[in-house]
């Protein structure tokens, strides 16, 4: 599909989520992991990423010039976080052909399915896979189910699961979603993905306990892995909490 084997081993991913200072600018950052090159230095120690997901600048100040990282993941589009209360909508703020230039394995677009503002997202999102696409890169679609015609239900089975089709039927070759709560329920959102690989999104920072048990849920529904990113950046020992999801998922 598309090269997505870039971002893939054993046909499972584990990928390194370091996008949030666009989303969500400093708030989640320590003096540490303020540095991009904190960072990515974790993803280079650990040696259990298969990707890093970076905002396009940071990518060409950071990543291009470094060694021994995992397949670089840019993101497309984004949003401040500055709009609370208004309908959610996110923007392509990066070319495909910018982040073939450097050096990106795959690409990556949030569509907040459930907004009143889908249709235009979706859009934008059909064109980057036909460019994508030409180019041999795959495409992630993150499907957040978020807005108004889906409040209070981001998380329930049928929604995530209509973000899971949605991403296959507009031609994703990987779908990033929120997790359901239990594997029952997910292995329905798996199985609505069809030949459209899913992965989880690690979310707020959570006990090593919960995570690992949530991890394991997903894994057993099939899916093909985890997009984290606070969850090891903001934890005291990120290697290895790295390493110790790495173990889950490839077992």
């Amino acid at each position: 599909m598309f090269g997505v084997e870039k971002i893939l081993r054993d046909e499972k991913c584990l990928l390194l989520a370091y996008d949030q200072g666009f989303e969500h600018g400093p708030t989640d950052f320590s003096d540490d992991n303020v540095d991009p090159e904190f960072v990515l230095n974790i993803a280079r120690e650990a040696e259990v990423f298969t990707g890093v997901v970076l905002q396009a600048g940071v990518a060409e100040k950071y990543y291009a010039s470094a060694q021994g990282l995992p397949a670089l993941v840019v993101k497309l589009n984004g949003k401040t976080a500055f709009h609370k209360g208004e309908e959610p909508v996110s923007l392509q703020v990066c070319s495909v052909e910018r982040a073939d230039e450097l050096g990106a394995a795959a690409v990556g677009y949030t569509i907040y399915v459930g907004s009143q503002h889908e249709e235009e997202m979706m859009a934008e999102f059909g064109r980057i896979v036909e460019e994508a696409h030409e180019r041999n890169l795959p495409v992630i679609g993150w499907m957040y189910p978020r807005g108004k015609h889906v409040e209070g239900r981001e998380t329930d089975k049928e929604v995530v699961a209509y973000a899971a089709r949605l991403g296959l039927e507009l031609g994703a070759d990987m779908v990033k979603l929120p997790y359901t709560g239990d594997k029952d329920s997910f292995d329905w959102v798996v199985k609505s993905a069809g030949k459209t690989l899913v992965v989880v999104q690690g979310g707020t920072k959570k006990a090593e306990e919960e995570l690992a048990v949530e991890v394991k849920e997903i894994m057993a529904a099939g899916a093909a892995g985890m997009a984290v990113g606070r969850n090891i950046w903001q934890d005291e020992k990120p290697v290895e909490m790295a390493k110790k999801i790495a173990k889950v998922i490839w077992g």
